[in-house]
């Protein structure tokens, strides 16, 4: 059997989540990066938020998300290590309707070569929950790289094969005011 492989590259509404204590529009390098990325391989941003590391008010911004019909995939970073205040993954998880395992395996594979056995101390985690992709990783501007190019722009990449993630993905509605003539 001959496969189809005429699927074109979509553009993805793209959500970012930076989860600081401490970070700023001005100091959030991990979140800018995130976005310069997904940008520059053709994808729009649907919002991009910074807010504290709290269980409960990431897991209400990334329901909100997942329930939005504007926002096809979640990029979180920060919040993921071994600290008492690293709270991401144990708010994401509840929320998936399945967990993507081979991410944070995969990503600690790729972050070996970096920074060696210190990447068992990331709690990189993924999933899909009402057909949006949410991908975890590591606050430091590094992790984010390597996450985006390692592993996520593949993924979000419909000519990307054998697979990608984007048939499951909802489709995002397009916001029909934004094109109507105002006469």
């Amino acid at each position: 059997m001959v496969k189809n492989y005429s699927e074109t590259f979509k553009a993805l509404q793209i959500a970012v989540l930076t989860v600081s204590d401490s970070r700023t529009e001005d100091t959030d390098t991990s979140g800018q990066l995130l976005v310069q990325s997904l940008t520059d391989s053709g994808h729009m941003l649907a919002e991009k938020r910074i807010i504290e590391d709290d269980l409960y008010l990431i897991r209400a911004v990334v329901a909100s998300w997942i329930a939005s019909t504007q926002v096809q995939v979640v990029l979180i970073t920060g919040g993921t290590g071994f600290t008492g205040r690293d709270s991401t993954p144990q708010a994401v998880t509840p929320l998936f309707d399945s967990v993507i395992e081979g991410y944070g395996e995969l990503f600690r594979q790729i972050s070996y070569t970096d920074i060696g056995s210190s990447t068992v101390q990331s709690r990189a985690v993924a999933g899909l929950s009402n057909g949006t992709a949410i991908f975890c990783m590591p606050g430091s501007t590094n992790a984010c790289r390597t996450a985006w190019e390692g592993i996520i722009a593949e993924q979000l990449d419909a000519s990307h094969k054998p697979c990608n993630f984007v048939a499951q993905l909802k489709a995002a509605e397009q916001d029909e005011c934004a094109s109507r003539d105002p006469a």
